[in-house]
């Protein structure tokens, strides 16, 4: 069979291609392939691919000679009689493939049902994943951020309104500002109440910001600390894809097909923030934004665990042990802040 598929595989032929019943037959070049016939258009593009195993001739020995894939007499392929060599090709290849069957329809059901567990693992396994990718990476900027904005507003309704106190915003911008070394440049921070993770990146740059962050410690370090740590995890996974992986196959189609994401599936979302536990930021990684934060490690080491045993590298490498080259913010714009909760 080998040898009788080398001898071919060179070979070509024009013929008439119909995708289905309904479809206009087109011109096209058919080859030999290893097992297959390949059908492609006249650039040269890749159209389909037809098993010989399965190959089926409809009216055997009258012209033009015509083929269908068995099982689907919907699809076909006609060739001219000044096509006889492919023809005669094709058919010595269909009797080398007879004589090689253990029992009839045995390779058939093999191949069909190879190519339906191809298919399912394609559906089940590569195909929400590579849709996902895909949404990610078309959906633009000023969307992403409608979206961040409409998940903050479930947020809201399950975990408590944000804090918004009007001196304290333009503290809270500030705060943005002078981590953007490491953070977006359009970082946008909302505090919520306790309740959620100390902080959390939402899809646009929206960061929430657990409000005991600034209630209960006596520097803005602490803080810092979490939204540098933040900012680094969403680098790494972005959370949009968080979103639509979250909330399946559904999401990444509605999204693309219609822009945007109905109530239920962020509200579920919104659930889900407020009970995730962070993933793990490498260590080094951290230290180093940090270091171009100019912010000191250390009372985040502290704030992690307060008798720093698993946040050691954090409080022994800090990069600024004694005093970082500037303050986070200033003494007014924190007790700002921390009083955000409370207008």
């Amino acid at each position: 069979m080998s040898t009788a598929l080398k001898k071919y595989q060179r070979l070509e032929a024009t013929g008439l291609w119909r995708a289905s019943a309904e479809a206009q037959r087109r011109e096209v070049i058919v080859s030999i392939g290893n097992a297959t016939l390949v059908i492609t258009d006249m650039q040269d593009r890749p159209l389909t691919h037809w098993s010989l195993p399965a190959l089926v001739r409809a009216n055997p020995g009258a012209w033009p000679a015509l083929y269908h894939p068995d099982g689907d007499e919907a699809e076909t392929l006609e060739f001219a009689e000044d096509e006889a060599e492919m023809v005669a090709a094709i058919e010595k290849l269909r009797v080398a493939i007879d004589k090689r069957r253990p029992r009839p329809g045995r390779l058939r059901w093999l191949m069909m049902g190879t190519s339906l567990a191809s298919v399912l693992a394609v559906g089940v396994f590569w195909l929400p994943g590579a849709l996902v990718d895909h949404a990610v990476s078309v959906l633009p900027g000023a969307k992403r951020a409608e979206i961040g904005q409409a998940l903050l507003a479930q947020v809201e309704h399950v975990g408590g309104q944000r804090c918004d106190a009007t001196g304290a915003l333009p503290a809270l911008d500030r705060l943005a500002t002078r981590l953007n070394a490491v953070a977006p440049e359009d970082l946008k921070i909302a505090v919520i109440p306790d309740g959620l993770p100390e902080a959390v990146m939402l899809p646009g740059q929206t960061l929430l910001l657990n409000s005991r962050l600034l209630e209960d410690y006596e520097d803005p370090d602490v803080a810092a600390g979490y939204i540098l740590a933040e900012a680094l995890r969403a680098e790494e996974t972005d959370p949009l894809h968080v979103l639509l992986s979250d909330n399946g196959l559904l999401a990444s189609l509605t999204l693309m097909a219609t822009g945007d994401l109905d109530d239920d599936t962020l509200r579920s979302h919104a659930g889900t923030l407020l009970t995730r536990k962070p993933l793990p930021v490498n260590s080094e990684a951290l230290l180093q934004a940090f270091r171009i934060a100019e912010v000191k490690s250390s009372p985040y080491g502290y704030a992690l665990d307060v008798s720093g045993e698993t946040s050691l590298p954090l409080i022994e490498a800090d990069p600024y042990p004694a005093e970082a080259p500037r303050p986070v913010l200033s003494d007014s714009d924190w007790l700002r802040l921390q009083a955000i909760c409370e207008g």
